[in-house]
């Protein structure tokens, strides 16, 4: 496609939107597990009204738009509070990725700046988000992975042994996004309290959402800043928190520390520059979203909606393991886990699934199937135990689809040398933004 020659209307460029919309997966009606988190029409609707009420603002400059320094003040308050932060602080961020991309750099300036650490590692869970390996690829780091015990949870032992001279930061999850289960923070606390490290809590699912899991009276291991030594977490708003896409906080016990997060420069002809994430201009529709859907909903909203989510995620749970030939996986203590088995090619139900509507996510090591559970799913939990269970009988039967995934993850699982993935990986990336010009050539 070629820029038009003249503008189309208003009312073209809507019905070629929505066309193309149409083609997605249906996670209104809840057939996709991951990626969308749906509270309800009426939290849509707030969003949406705030989000075009500051459409034009830019948190790059909070001096022009008073209204972003506010909306982002007040969402950091709310968000301490909620973590336990007494006297902490932090900022909002475009997502998880940055909020973590942040939490690497200030450990590693923070290192190079105190102890003149030339070499930095980050020490993390392998359920860790690839965002820390991501951050530890941009930034310099080495990436020191640890495995996990039989809880689904890191070896913490194995991560005391992981620690060298050069490690400047120690991670977990609560939860991680593969299992849903949270990390022993207390002792990789432990374990920084020691070694004088800076601790990451990745909270980016469960941020917003274990302290209302808490509060509703079900039991959450202990993971926020009451964990003495926990030095940072990171909290995606746009996750359980409801927002618009685009937003996530990163949170720090002792503002000095934050100090290294930071970027400034003096001698710009373009004036003392100065930014405090990774992002210069940053969206304020989302800051404003977000502020709107923390004031809207309230303790008592989202209280309500983790009710919801945890009274479906406990009937989808035991709809499973009711199941002959799954289990859930671990224990995982709110909305978000995985399940397999010890018979059945849990790839092949999932192939079927497909065909049926739904989209789970394919996991490896060990081969599953995840969920993320929403308030959009309450409806049609039933539905979904129910073709989940046709799917187990027609793979016990051999009546899968040909051309699933199950052969490409079967593949990869025997896979000792990884590369050819990394390199399909690689290729289907490249494919989202290669120009084809074949078509034009040949009209």
């Amino acid at each position: 496609m070629n820029l038009p020659p003249n503008g189309k209307s208003r009312e073209e460029v809507r019905t070629e939107i929505e066309q193309a919309l149409s083609r997605d997966a249906d996670w209104r009606g809840g057939k996709i597990w991951s990626l969308v988190y749906f509270a309800g029409d009426d939290v849509a609707d707030v969003l949406k009204d705030a989000y075009n009420a500051a459409f034009f603002t830019n948190g790059l400059g909070p001096g022009a738009f008073k209204s972003l320094r506010k909306f982002e003040s007040e969402i950091i308050s709310m968000t301490a509070g909620l973590l336990n932060c007494d006297g902490g602080t932090g900022n909002v961020t475009s997502g998880g990725t940055e909020s973590i991309l942040m939490a690497v750099k200030t450990a590693r300036d923070f290192a190079r700046a105190e102890r003149g650490t030339a070499e930095p590692e980050v020490v993390m869970p392998i359920t860790a988000h690839p965002a820390f390996n991501k951050s530890a690829h941009y930034l310099g780091l080495r990436a020191v992975h640890v495995a996990l015990g039989e809880d689904l949870r890191v070896d913490v032992a194995a991560m005391r042994k992981a620690i060298t001279q050069n490690t400047v930061l120690l991670v977990g999850s609560a939860p991680n996004y593969p299992f849903g289960t949270i990390d022993d923070i207390p002792a990789i606390a432990e374990l920084g309290i020691e070694h004088k490290i800076p601790v990451h809590v990745d909270g980016c699912l469960g941020g917003f959402l274990l302290p209302f899991v808490e509060r509703i009276g079900y039991e959450v291991p202990p993971w926020d800043f009451r964990v003495e030594g926990v030095s940072s977490i990171s909290a995606d708003l746009h996750k359980y928190g409801f927002s618009a896409r685009g937003a996530s906080t990163i949170m720090y016990r002792d503002p000095a520390y934050r100090r290294h997060q930071f970027f400034a420069q003096t001698d710009w002809p373009g004036g003392l520059y100065g930014s405090p994430t990774m992002t210069g201009s940053k969206p304020g529709a989302a800051i404003a979203a977000a502020w709107a859907v923390l004031t809207y909903l309230g303790e008592a909203g989202y209280k309500r909606l983790a009710g919801v989510m945890m009274d479906t995620t406990r009937k989808i749970q035991d709809g499973i393991n009711a199941i002959d030939g799954l289990k859930v996986l671990g224990k995982p203590p709110m909305s978000v886990f995985a399940f397999g088995s010890d018979t059945l090619d849990i790839h092949q139900v999932g192939d079927v699934l497909d065909t049926f509507g739904w989209h789970a996510d394919r996991q490896q090591s060990p081969p599953s199937l995840h969920l993320m559970v929403t308030p959009a799913h309450a409806p049609i939990a039933d539905d979904f135990l129910g073709d989940l269970n046709e799917a187990v009988r027609k793979t016990k039967a051999g009546e899968v689809p040909a051309g699933g995934r199950a052969a490409v993850y079967g593949a990869l699982e025997k896979m000792d040398d990884k590369t050819p993935a990394l390199e399909a990986v690689y290729g289907t990336l490249e494919k989202v933004t290669t120009i084809d010009r074949r078509a034009e050539k040949t009209a």
